[in-house]
């Protein structure tokens, strides 16, 4: 496959992936060249000719810093490198003997105006050394500006948690060769700074998660007619607002035709309301997709009316009470997909309903229960992350932190449930509704509400016209 930019890779899958261009005749001091030179581009931009000291580890990830240094050396920029320890493998100790610059021992009186860390990269799977630890806090207390390579020292690369207590945080993170888990999941993702990718030829793999991208929608065809282009039924309970505002979303996200199901006092005039028994109303089936649990409740009659909904045919988004009362029994005969949005109470609700254990990482919970049900699990929250049950994986890019305010996640919830009435299969319909609702909240002014943001998602669909 050609080189996918968008892929997400794990740390064995990033080592398969270099194997195979070492296996396709590239070395590991090539490899390790286009990595350095391509971070000493960056590096270069942030310090403007101003010092540079680079922190070098064992590793190869050592090895790419010192590839920075000579980059930022041969432009004329001022750098010097400490070394953590000596070079231990066969590209590290390569590329320590081509730079021509200073290096110094890690007691050196180091300062400067931007610090690289390339300690320890991707390959890190136990607690720093408290010697390293104490190096690396010292270096980037001393050091304005700071950029990690590949990852942060310290971040395990699968899911983003930390080995130590007490890390620094960084201005900028450049991956290396392909995005990794851990650049887009907490705790470690908000420590990162501003993300960038740099290339090293690595070659797509179907296995491989994804970053989630603008999607690339288009205008209704020239015969299109509001059914045609997906009637979303969004079924109310207890607390019509909570509907009404995922039904303001999913008029923005393409839907043709948006009802609400059930008694909603105060809906805007150019949403149809419908008060009949929800399962008359049903028997329509014209019917694309459902969006059922925003506002519902979570007595007797919320439990019924979650029940009648997820008997039809008709693919379906659950969120928020309706999650709470979602159980096996719901989805014993059911063959019409499933979207599962839940946060992460909600997520722990569903693994008890479903008799997992809540083990893992945050990823390794939402696959679990992708599998465990069937359904497409849009782990929301500061990470979103959704997984399919055939294994597809994909990651949001980091968002505002603006939406963590009542309201936003059912302005989600109606964003994908527009995206599925309109046709997308369910993976593509949670990504591209994960995109829109970011993309509506770094339109919409901040401070917002879940209104104002749900405002914003035309807007947010018209940029990707």
């Amino acid at each position: 496959m050609p080189q996918s930019p968008d892929q997400v890779l794990t740390a064995a899958q990033m080592r398969d992936a270099e194997a195979a261009l070492i296996a396709g005749g590239i070395s590991v001091d090539e490899l390790m060249q286009r990595a350095g030179r391509g971070a000493a581009e960056w590096v270069w931009r942030m310090s403007g000719g101003r010092p540079v000291t680079v922190l070098c580890g064992p590793g190869n990830n050592g090895g790419d810093g010192y590839v920075i240094a000579e980059a930022i050396r041969e432009r004329g920029g001022s750098v010097q490198v400490v070394a953590a320890s000596d070079s231990k493998t066969a590209a590290s100790r390569a590329a320590r003997g081509l730079f021509q610059g200073q290096v110094l021992g890690r007691d050196a009186d180091s300062h400067g105006e931007v610090l690289v860390d390339c300690l320890f990269g991707t390959g890190l799977t136990r607690p720093l050394h408290i010697d390293d630890h104490a190096l690396l806090n010292r270096l980037a207390a001393r050091h304005p500006r700071r950029v990690a390579v590949d990852l942060p020292s310290g971040v395990h690369a699968d899911n983003g948690m930390t080995f130590n207590d007490g890390l620094p945080s960084w201005h900028l993170t450049l991956a290396l060769g392909a995005w990794k888990p851990a650049h887009f999941l907490l705790p470690a993702a908000p420590t990162m700074g501003e993300l960038r990718l740099v290339p090293i030829g690595v070659r797509g793999l179907p296995e491989a998660g994804r970053l989630i991208g603008r999607p690339r929608l288009a205008a209704p065809a020239a015969d299109a007619h509001k059914y045609k282009r997906g009637l979303l039924g969004v079924v109310t309970g207890a607390m019509p607002g909570a509907s009404l505002l995922a039904a303001r979303a999913a008029q923005g996200a393409g839907a043709g035709y948006v009802k609400v199901l059930g008694a909603a006092e105060g809906a805007p005039p150019d949403l149809v309301v419908e008060c009949q028994p929800l399962a008359e109303v049903l028997t329509d089936s014209r019917y694309a997709a459902l969006l059922v649990g925003p506002g519902l409740g979570r007595d007797a009659a919320a439990r019924e009316i979650l029940a009648i909904a997820l008997s039809e045919p008709t693919p379906a988004v659950v969120d928020a009470d309706g999650l709470i009362l979602l159980s096996a029994h719901n989805l014993a005969e059911r063959q019409a997909p499933v979207i599962a949005t839940p946060h992460e109470g909600e997520l722990f609700a569903l693994e008890r309903a479903f008799g997992l254990d809540g083990s893992g990482s945050k990823l390794e919970r939402a696959e679990a229960l992708a599998r465990a049900t069937g359904m497409v699990v849009v782990a929301k929250g500061a990470d979103t992350l959704i997984a399919a049950p055939d294994g597809r994986v994909a990651f949001a890019p980091r968002a505002t932190s603006w939406l963590s305010t009542a309201g936003t996640g059912d302005v989600l919830a109606g964003a994908i449930a527009s995206q599925l009435a309109n046709g997308a299969d369910p993976f593509a319909a949670a990504c591209e509704g994960v995109w829109l609702h970011g993309e509506a909240a770094r339109l919409t002014l901040a401070p917002f509400t879940a209104g104002e943001l749900a405002a914003q998602v035309a807007r947010a669909y018209a940029a990707c016209l």
